[in-house]
């Protein structure tokens, strides 16, 4: 590998990147990461965030933080930004998917893939730091366990597996998981403000394990760098082109050139970069299918919101996630918070509307509602204190539906869009989701002692779902028609060009997909060789029967 700038450029420096850049660092790869975020010191991030120079990803106008919000017409995407990727704003919960993912009919034939995929979720836990189950209880559990039992589902109430470190809250110690040879840790404070950013440094982002150990063997990290071009170099390898992002001016365009590509960016970033360079020319063997089944994890965001803080109650004490439990065998539901004084995200928040029905009706609910009950829906719609006065019920599903994304012009230029894809269409609200959300209501009203509702979200009034965590699109497959990557995780007539981030996922997990995406990418790069070793995987045409 000479006459290359690096052996390995990784775009994106998420779950799968930062997976990519430890493991060929240590095969003795020369490794260089771009990630379009900034670098975060603990200090850093946010207090709150209301701090939306640095809680917000809008570099346009100044804002460097770690939460990115997209919009497409059948969903809005919440994702992560920084070195760390989505690490940085994640809810540090690492579940398994249940055997129907697994068993997706996209990927079966292609290995037992629960088989194979056991001692990568092994080793991704222990790099992670999985604590398998919250140890702390306190009013929101109690309520949450409540409310499964009178759903009837009391059975499947369970304690969410945690990426925290514990320890004492407070109390800073040499780093506790790699001997040493990772960064000094803090004990949590159950400050709850873990999706803003860890300001205690308890939280086990990828800065913390993965990152960290691969910039100790010799990976360069290159921050506020966002990669608008990666072009097949007609001799091999790739030219890789950058510029400073956000910039309006002074875009500070570079071309590096690696023989191998690794793409990280999150499925948002990934799938962006691969249609804008299908549309160029510049990978022009990728396959048609790129954008088809793409996934949103079947997700919702609904909650239960008090008219004022329930008096000792401590809502918002905790870390952000921290228990489950099933609606039914393919709805599953998680209590969610943020911190005291981050009620930013209390903006999208409004009354729960019959998601089955048409716009004028949903918004007609809405306005009779306030009409009926002015003086409690002002309450009820009040930024203050939000954060300590309701729990955020996250809903997702096994369920097999999908979008298929594109590419369009607007103004000239090309953007994503969307169009339902196979399987059930991508739904607009989740009657489970509406069930959980009432269910907490109750129990929070009757633990409380003060006035709850059951709420919904704005985007889901107009029938566009949040997800917090986007999936697929670029596919592992058999063959090129039925996908973007082989089993190997290269990309299907590119195979210097790799996809391990969850673009490569191919169904929905029902479950917070960010310990599985650990879990491909270490599996996809135990089987690249040693640096100047014999490749012993099959070639794409070896694998497709024809060498």
């Amino acid at each position: 590998m000479t006459g290359f700038d690096h052996d390995v450029v990784i775009v994106g420096s998420g779950f799968g990147g930062s997976v990519a850049a430890l493991r060929l660092s240590s095969k003795g790869y020369r490794v260089h990461v771009y990630e379009a975020g900034r670098r975060f010191a603990d200090a850093d991030f946010a207090k709150t965030s209301w701090d939306v120079r640095r809680y917000l990803w809008a570099p346009a106008i100044g804002c460097f933080g770690v939460q990115r919000i997209h919009k497409l017409p059948h969903v809005m995407v919440l994702a992560g930004a920084g070195v760390g990727g989505g690490s940085l704003n994640y809810a540090n919960t690492l579940y398994e998917p249940g055997p129907a993912f697994f068993e997706d009919p996209q990927w079966r034939a292609l290995a037992d893939w629960e088989q194979e995929l056991a001692p990568h979720y092994a080793t991704a836990k222990r790099m992670l730091g999985v604590v398998q189950e919250y140890p702390h209880s306190g009013p929101v559990e109690q309520i949450m366990a409540d409310a499964a039992n009178d759903l009837g589902v009391g059975d499947t109430f369970r304690r969410a597996p945690v990426g925290v470190w514990f320890g004492r809250p407070g109390e800073t110690v040499p780093d506790p998981f790699f001997g040493g040879e990772g960064p000094d840790r803090t004990g949590c404070t159950l400050c709850g403000n873990c999706m803003v950013g860890c300001r205690v440094g308890a939280k086990n982002t990828l800065a913390k394990n993965y990152l960290a150990l691969a910039e100790r063997l010799g990976t360069t990290i290159e921050p506020l760098r966002t990669v608008v071009e990666v072009r097949q170099l007609p001799g091999g390898g790739f030219a890789v082109t950058t510029v400073r992002s956000g910039a309006w001016f002074g875009r500070d365009r570079r071309t590096a050139t690696a023989e191998q590509v690794v793409l990280g960016a999150g499925t948002w970033g990934t799938q962006q970069l691969l249609h804008r360079m299908k549309d160029a020319g510049a990978l022009p063997r990728l396959s048609d299918s790129l954008g088809r089944l793409t996934r949103t994890n079947s997700e919702a965001l609904d909650g239960a919101v008090a008219v004022s803080v329930p008096e000792g109650l401590g809502l918002a004490s905790g870390v952000a996630i921290t228990t489950s439990f099933h609606v039914d065998e393919r709805t599953h539901v998680e209590n969610v918070r943020y911190g005291p004084g981050s009620n930013l995200m209390g903006m999208l928040a409004t009354g729960l509307v019959p998601g089955d029905r048409p716009l004028h009706v949903r918004l007609g609910a809405l306005v009779g509602g306030a009409l009926r009950h002015p003086i409690t829906t002002l309450r009820l719609s009040s930024l203050r204190r939000w954060s300590e006065r309701g729990i955020i019920a996250l809903v997702m599903q096994t369920a097999d539906n999908s979008l298929t994304l594109s590419l369009r012009r607007r103004f000239g230029r090309p953007v994503l869009t969307s169009a339902q894809g196979e399987g059930e269409p991508n739904p607009s609200h989740l009657p489970g989701a509406h069930l959980a959300a009432q269910a907490i209501a109750a129990r929070m009203q009757a633990a409380g002692g003060v006035p709850v509702e059951a709420r919904g979200s704005w985007p889901e009034v107009f029938g566009i779902p949040l997800t917090a965590h986007f999936l697929g699109g670029a596919v592992v497959s058999g063959t090129p028609e039925q996908g973007v990557v082989d089993r190997y995780h290269r990309v299907w007539g590119h195979p210097g060009l790799h996809v391990v981030d969850g673009t490569a996922m191919p169904a929905n997990p029902g479950v917070n997909p960010s310990l599985t995406i650990t879990a491909m990418a270490e599996r996809a790069m135990s089987y690249w060789p040693r640096r100047s070793a014999a490749d012993e995987r099959a070639t794409q045409e070896e694998l497709l029967g024809r060498g």
